[in-house]
């Protein structure tokens, strides 16, 4: 197989680049790009976490090793500056899975262009192996609550908060394995409102913590958003 490969590259790589370097070069950077997507993730906290991010996180290591072994003249790295420049000003992208897809394709194109056929070849493979399995695996997603629990609770007569708080946790305790209080305001007259986000035991009986929800005392105002209603960041 190496050997294959070592007369595709023919002349493609510099006296001290070897196939077996490229291909390093280009596998490490993906096992790194793991590891930056990695510490993303476990590292990241609000509400603006992009699973589409931490994607390009991991294929964008690959790319830049890809664009420094093309590197080797100044008049290439010329020509990727002039190119990237025409890129940056004349489109928007709003998607950062997009933009490695530009970047790729501009990559490539310098590979063929300066007649480095086999790095062209290579990296098509690892980066498309690497797109591939972003999309197979749904890479850098976080199932971390499946609905948004929102209600409004007021006092009856001897249930005060004090009272009904244990009681509303008795109730998400049996229908979720984690609940998290996300929100929580005072209203007029005493009244709250609360909002949780739940992991449910069993999705398909959400509807049944509803029903339990809006049968208890004090409760005035129930509403359950799944998880896939949301759209992600």
């Amino acid at each position: 197989m190496l050997g294959f490969l070592d007369s595709l590259l023919g002349n493609d790589l510099a006296a001290t680049l070897s196939i077996e370097t490229a291909l390093l070069v280009l596998v490490l950077a993906f096992v790194i790009g793991h590891l930056v997507a990695w510490v993303y993730m476990w590292t990241h906290t609000g509400v603006s976490y992009s699973r589409s991010f931490a994607g390009s996180l991991l294929v964008m290591p690959v790319l830049v090793g890809l664009v420094m072994m093309l590197m080797a003249s100044a008049a290439v790295a010329l020509g990727l500056l002039a190119v990237f420049a025409m890129v940056r000003f004349r489109n928007v992208l709003k998607d950062t899975r997009d933009t490695m897809f530009v970047l790729w394709a501009i990559a490539e194109g310098v590979a063929c262009g300066t007649q480095r056929f086999g790095i062209a070849v290579l990296a098509s493979v690892i980066l498309g192996a690497a797109f591939l399995y972003l999309h197979f695996t749904a890479f850098g997603g976080r199932h971390r609550y499946d609905v948004v629990l929102s209600l409004e609770w007021g006092p009856t007569g001897e249930l005060g908060r004090a009272e009904w708080t244990p009681l509303l946790r008795d109730i998400l305790s049996r229908h979720a394995v984690r609940s998290t209080l996300a929100s929580q305001h005072d209203l007029e007259a005493d009244r709250m409102e609360f909002s949780y986000r739940l992991l449910l035991r069993d999705p398909g009986r959400s509807r049944e913590l509803l029903k339990e929800l809006q049968e208890s005392r004090g409760v005035n105002r129930v509403s359950l958003f799944h998880r896939a209603d949301e759209a992600e960041v």
